[in-house]
């Protein structure tokens, strides 16, 4: 105990903000590339490189803007009067740091292997609502270790539902179908290993999280509702009254309840839930919760500052990702601990080789793009079966997240904590996980 905390003390001196992060990880790549890869190109190989980083800059532009909804419009979601009534009926007998750390990180699990993006935004709403309730009752509260515990579900959630290297192989055509042909969720998502990891997961997180919170229940916080904020009556005359009219928004609400009905009936399983459908049915509920579209636009503008992390911070992570992709940097991590493995140590190798790789391009999907095809041969020939390998990567690429405080953007706009805080949390969740994942590996 006195070990970790003094290491967790060590990584609030050392660790710099996510923006300082991602331009040290930036340049690392960088020269790593400059070292362990070869010159494909006539032109000298720091110029080939540097072109790497420019063409990758501007290929995360769509799903830049997904991410940024997700967060204003989850935002927006949490400051309407339907959210704020359901999350104080929840924090009402929450009354210890302990308590909320338990139900926080417990939650924030569930929902996070059901689906990724609804974990990630209900995690850091539950954490900054259960801190305006104690803000309000003074009551002693541990904000970074909630907001910690809000981002727990990172931990889960490429074994859940949403993950993407499990959901890819299950489609029929996917790219490596001609090899490993179509791999079900049985073997994957729901095989006796992830069910007794996820299990693990499930029941241990919010233990840890628990005990920790009680050796340390924090001090008294300040923190204050956006939605409590009072704006000045103005005059509405002419079409303006259209913003304040109420079946307006009513009738817009329900337009896009009709249209996220229909996907969902649509595509006939669970496929719809992505990204899209998740910002689309953030933006329905904002509309129909806020009494006019005045409102809703006043709470888009009190959350729109929260999302500038995302805005200036990914793209240095594609450009990252460009480097990583086109000079092949990404084989040279997979193809090392493939030549050290066997067919019993692949699975650890993979697992580690994915957390690390998962540093410099945190994208469960790109990773499985890249990292795929490699550790899927090394499978073959070495007779490992492909859905436990696939299911490595997934457990790597989720594991290290703990300590990547890129997809911890969104949640440290919400709540307005900052990396450094909540990072020696994340790491004891980090070092939990990692014995999870290894015996898993091991076992099955």
């Amino acid at each position: 105990m006195k070990s970790i905390v003094s290491l967790t003390n060590i990584l609030k001196k050392i660790l710099p903000s996510p923006f300082s992060i991602a331009v040290l990880l930036t340049y690392l790549t960088f020269v790593l590339a400059l070292w362990l890869t070869p010159n494909k190109t006539g032109e000298p190989h720091f110029f080939a490189l540097t072109g790497y980083w420019a063409k990758g800059f501007w290929e995360l532009l769509t799903f830049s803007m997904q991410m940024m909804l997700i967060l204003v419009l989850g935002y927006v979601l949490a400051l309407t009067k339907p959210v704020n009534l359901l999350i104080n009926k929840l924090s009402s007998n929450i009354t210890t740091t302990a308590s909320a750390a338990f139900w926080v990180t417990l939650l924030t699990l569930v929902f996070s292997f059901l689906n990724w993006g609804l974990g990630l935004i209900f995690g850091a709403v539950f954490a900054r609502k259960l801190a305006e309730s104690f803000s309000e009752r003074k009551l002693k509260l541990n904000y970074p270790l909630i907001g910690a515990a809000g981002y727990s579900g990172l931990m889960v959630w490429h074994g859940g539902f949403s993950g993407s290297a499990p959901l890819k192989v299950a489609e029929q055509g996917h790219f490596l179908a001609d090899k490993i042909g179509v791999i079900p969720m049985s073997e994957t998502i729901l095989s006796p290993m992830n069910v007794a990891a996820s299990i693990t997961l499930l029941v241990l997180l919010p233990v840890v999280m628990f005990y920790f919170a009680r050796k340390n229940q924090g001090d008294r916080v300040d923190i204050k509702s956006k939605a409590d904020e009072k704006a000045k009556p103005i005059e509405v005359s002419g079409a303006d009254k259209l913003d304040y009219a109420r079946w307006f928004s009513i009738l817009l609400g329900f337009t896009f309840l009709i249209t996220a009905i229909y996907l969902a009936v649509q595509s006939g399983d669970l496929s719809f839930i992505n990204l899209n459908f998740i910002n689309f049915t953030l933006f329905t509920l904002g509309i129909l919760f806020t009494p006019n579209i005045h409102t809703f636009t006043s709470y888009v503008s009190k959350s729109i500052g929260a999302a500038s992390g995302i805005l200036i911070q990914f793209p240095l992570y594609a450009g990252i990702m460009g480097i990583m992709k086109y000079s092949g940097l990404f084989l040279v991590f997979t193809d090392f601990f493939v030549n050290i493995s066997n067919s019993t140590t692949l699975p650890l190798f993979t697992l580690i080789s994915a957390g690390m790789v998962n540093f410099f391009v945190p994208s469960g999907g790109g990773q499985w793009a890249v990292q795929g095809p490699v550790i899927v041969e090394a499978a073959r020939q070495l007779g490992t079966p492909v859905s436990k390998i696939i299911m490595a990567l997934a457990y790597g690429d989720e594991w290290t997240n703990m300590l990547q405080p890129f997809w911890a953007l969104p949640l440290l706009g919400i709540t307005g904590l900052k990396a450094k805080q909540i990072v020696p949390y994340t790491f004891v969740l980090f070092l939990a996980g990692g014995v999870v994942f290894t015996l898993m590996l091991l076992i099955f």
